[in-house]
């Protein structure tokens, strides 16, 4: 197992590297001009990564030949290394080892290692039958439109990545409802993971046996009753906090539709319609709570995932209600998955307090230095995958910072408990046990 997790590391590495090289070639730019080595490596973790932060304007710094490579380092990046490398094999019939059919099913949630073919060959289908699906609503609802630009914010917005071929985003589209709510159902999708959609769409509800009609599994349950509480949530807040400030000049319509798709964002998504740095403070924490949560395991976005919090949360009130066991939806949460959980947020908070340490010290303080604030929703952003940015803040980074937000984003793509997993090795079984005794907490 633990050859296996140094070969997706060294997959993902070897993929931004080898698009690091072909955004610096001339042919990448429309000046046909070198690209700095730098801002190649950095746009190409970040495409990978699936963040969207961008040290480039994509529009501007990128050829068509150039956008091209960005769109396949994000559908690599989404697929998986290990998944897309398990569908050429799956075509021309070969089969995985029994290690990397079990890596394969726990990185989608699924315990058991029956159907793992048809898993896979579904995952790539339905990606690409959605993003086509995506590109033709977006090409008919913006008028002049080429089937590719409409193509790359599908792609973009399923993946859950936010590279834009417009500047400012998708403040263009501020007066396009309809857009934006095509968008914003593109990146609920994309980030409500593989297995949800797959546990839907195998069940048979003309059935009335109850067995043969199949059910919504626990992890099903979870992440669609979270994410649409997370969804309405910062729906009613971005209308509360913003109606009177960022949504005033719109009509209602086109408020809605702006609410709608900013609480979509934070999951993971890296597209604003409004700009960061000139919402409310309060939007901005929310929206930062949000990043570090992000979307569904097997999906597109990153964070702790809602499954995580989810368990986090039920365990915390299981213990304070003095309980022994995790129960939700009336299902017994196993031990091993609920020290999962902890150790991800743990983790992830970890990497987040050592990132943003760096960055003050490399970037912060001084009167040139870039706000704590705004540093922190960087290091926020990056460790979550999400691609939202404070103004200028990705562009202003020093080389260091540079490399601090890129492993940042590296780890959080990885996701925290993988690190855990690839530094600490095999698990150890012990065989000696050492005397209890009491020690005073709190």
């Amino acid at each position: 197992m633990r050859k296996t997790r140094i070969m997706i590391v060294l997959g993902f590495l070897g993929a931004i590297l080898a698009g690091a090289f072909l955004l610096m070639l001339p042919v990448s730019s429309p000046s046909h001009t070198w690209m700095k080595p730098m801002d190649a490596l950095f746009t190409a973790c970040s495409a990978v990564c699936i963040t969207g932060l961008s040290v480039i304007d994509v529009s501007r710094d990128l050829s068509h030949t150039g956008q091209c490579v960005l769109l396949a380092l994000v559908q690599l990046g989404c697929l998986g290394i290990m998944t897309l490398g398990t569908f050429f094999l799956v075509l021309v019939g070969r089969r995985l080892s029994l290690s990397s059919e079990f890596s394969l099913m726990n990185a989608y949630g699924v315990s058991g290692v029956h159907g793992w073919r048809a898993l896979v060959l579904w995952v790539v289908i339905s990606l690409l039958a959605v993003e086509l699906l995506g590109m033709w609503a977006l090409h008919e609802l913006i008028p002049s439109c080429t089937w590719f630009r409409a193509y790359f914010y599908a792609v973009m917005a399923f993946c859950n990545a936010g590279f834009s071929p417009d500047p400012g985003s998708l403040a263009v589209f501020q007066g396009r409802p309809f857009v934006l709510v095509v968008m914003g159902t593109l990146v609920i999708v994309g980030g409500l993971g593989f297995i949800v959609g797959y546990n839907i769409c195998t069940i048979r509800f003309w059935r009335r046996n109850l067995v043969k009609r199949g059910r919504l599994t626990l992890h099903s349950r979870v992440v669609l009753r979270w994410s649409f509480l997370f969804l309405l949530g910062m729906f009613a807040f971005v209308l509360a906090m913003e109606w009177n400030a960022g949504l005033e000049p719109f009509s209602l319509a086109e408020k809605g539709a702006i609410a709608f798709f900013q609480s979509v964002s934070p999951r993971s998504c890296g597209f604003t319609v409004l700009p960061v740095h000139e919402m409310h403070p309060a939007t901005r924490f929310v929206t930062g709570v949000l990043m570090f949560i992000g979307a569904a395991p097997g999906g597109a976005g990153g964070g702790i995932k809602v499954t995580t919090l989810a368990v986090f949360v039920t365990t915390l009130f299981a213990i304070c209600r003095g309980r022994r066991d995790t129960v939700m939806f009336k299902r017994t949460v196993s031990e091993a998955v609920v020290r999962e959980a902890i150790v991800i947020v743990m983790v992830f908070a970890a990497i987040i307090a050592l990132g943003m340490t760096i960055l003050l010290v490399s970037d912060g303080g001084g009167e040139g230095g870039i706000p704590f604030e705004h540093l922190l929703f960087e290091t926020l952003s990056a460790v979550s995958t999400t691609g939202l940015s404070c103004g200028n803040t990705t562009a202003s980074l020093s080389t260091v910072g540079r490399i601090v937000i890129m492993v940042c984003m590296f780890c959080g793509r990885l996701g925290a408990l993988a690190v855990v997993l690839l530094i600490g090795g095999q698990e150890e079984c012990g065989t000696i046990r050492y005397p209890r005794e009491e020690l005073v907490v709190g």
